[in-house]
């Protein structure tokens, strides 16, 4: 699968340059689920988005910048 490693490769390295964008996309998409559902998946919602960050944060981005913002919005 050498595709695919590619891919993921390139997507490593554009989230360890751009952590910010990548962090903002994560909450963007997390409120539009929970907007969506009307909140009915919150708790779920909010743990995938830690989970997120913290890969992101394990890749050399800035996870603890939106270290409990994920409920505002």
């Amino acid at each position: 699968m050498a595709g695919f490693d590619d891919l993921r490769g390139k997507a490593e390295e554009f989230a360890k340059q751009n952590p910010d964008q990548v962090s903002e996309g994560i909450e963007n998409v997390g409120n539009f689920v929970d907007d969506k559902t009307g909140g009915k998946f919150e708790g779920q919602v909010d743990g995938a988005q830690q989970g997120a960050n913290d890969f992101l944060g394990g890749l050399g981005g800035n996870a603890e910048q939106n270290e409990g913002q994920n409920n505002e919005g």
